[in-house]
């Protein structure tokens, strides 16, 4: 049985779900163990799969959000920065996908390609799960922000995502400013300038990026704040509306915890955006 959240005013139970598995003609690449059988969430080797939240009908607006939780591209925080955000999407009547995406282990497709054919199922069942194909949005934090940031600015016209939501999200590769766990896991170590590059999101800003909100914390240890402000920097350069909120302390990996200070300060804001975009 699901947990109850305690992130809005009225305790609200978390709304029915469904899992669906992705891939179910077989994987398209491997990071090396996923191929093994059976899979085991305790040694990081997650099925690639979705959890789909879905709004009651009478409150359902169309738009959807694939959400990739963080965990350095080593793990999965599927708790506070997955399941437990699913309330306040669907109270909104917007459909809440939450993603198991494979970990990299220096296979770089991999979560990459989990992330993009979760956006085509969502897609492909959209008129029966009352969604708006043109209204799918991602949804980061971390680790799995870099993963939704990447998305957004790697996707062609037809597959790219409504928006981005971005919690304290890594955004470049580049050493100075990266995380170091999220480098190595996703492109190796070392590096080659290649991939450094091509996965430095900040660098791969389009006009057909779509618009972003990041959240984040000042005092941040873990991801420097820097990764959001030149990835809203180079938003901004090529006309992309961006929102950026840096509350004034919090540290790193605080998702939907109510004992995370500025939890209400960060909900109205995200609310008043999602309000502003529709």
């Amino acid at each position: 049985m699901f947990s109850f959240l305690c992130l809005m005013e009225v305790k609200a139970q978390q709304p029915s779900a469904f899992d669906l598995d992705l891939w179910q003609n077989g994987l398209p690449n491997s990071n090396g163990i996923d191929k093994a059988q059976p899979y085991d969430d305790s040694k990081q080797n997650f099925k690639p799969s979705i959890r789909v939240f879905l709004p009651e009908a009478e409150k359902a607006t169309g738009r959807a959000v694939v959400c990739c939780p963080g965990g350095a591209y080593a793990f999965l925080a599927t708790g506070h920065e997955g399941y437990e955000w699913a309330p306040f999407f669907t109270e909104r009547g917007i459909a809440f996908i939450v993603l198991k995406y494979r970990m990299p282990r220096s296979h770089t497709d991999v979560p990459i390609s989990d992330a993009k054919e979760a956006l085509r199922v969502v897609r492909e069942n959209a008129q029966k799960w009352n969604i708006n194909p043109k209204k799918v949005g991602i949804m980061g934090s971390s680790a799995g922000g870099h993963l939704a940031s990447t998305i957004a600015t790697h996707s062609d016209s037809l597959s790219v995502p409504a928006f981005q939501i971005l919690f304290y999200p890594v955004v470049t590769m580049t050493q100075e400013y990266t995380h170091e766990g999220s480098r190595h896991n996703l492109i190796g170590n070392p590096a080659s300038e290649e991939m450094v590059n091509l996965y430095s999101n900040e660098k791969q800003v389009t006009s057909i990026t779509p618009p972003a909100i990041m959240l984040l914390s000042d005092d941040d240890t873990t991801v420097p704040s820097e990764n959001s402000v030149n990835y809203y920097l180079a938003l901004r350069k090529k006309g992309i509306k961006a929102t950026m909120h840096i509350y004034p302390s919090g540290n790193h990996g605080w998702g939907c915890k109510k004992d995370f200070k500025f939890n209400r300060e960060m909900l109205d804001d995200l609310s008043a955006w999602l309000e502003e975009t529709k």
